[in-house]
């Protein structure tokens, strides 16, 4: 039950981020579903990856700083979600940037009001 109410407060956060964030658009709550999915297996299969290899090459000042690393990290995931699904459209990586700075801060108000 966890996981489904992860994957809905992701769907919303996509979907508000898709609304407000210029250069970022899903098709429909329905492509918000998908681009969730796509981003947590994402996520889950390579973002701790992403995590690692930031945080050695900046000889682990992304590792004091996780929570910039963390921000960049899920930018890079957008984008490759992106590359992987027709549903979502990222003008650039500006926009993913600003895009996962929204995401994260609804996911974590919505994982806040769901505890």
């Amino acid at each position: 039950m966890s996981i489904l109410i992860s994957w809905l407060i992701l769907t919303v956060a996509v979907w508000i981020a898709a609304a407000i964030v210029p250069g970022v658009s899903v098709k429909g709550i329905g492509g918000a579903i998908v681009v969730a999915a796509i981003f947590g297996i994402v996520n889950w299969l390579i973002g701790w990856l992403f995590f690692f290899v930031i945080g050695i090459a900046t000889l682990g000042l992304g590792f004091l700083l996780a929570f910039i690393t963390r921000w960049v990290v899920d930018a890079i995931i957008l984008k490759l979600t992106d590359l992987l699904t027709d549903r979502l459209t990222i003008r650039g990586f500006g926009p993913a940037l600003l895009a996962a700075l929204v995401m994260s801060a609804l996911g974590t108000l919505g994982e806040w009001l769901v505890r």
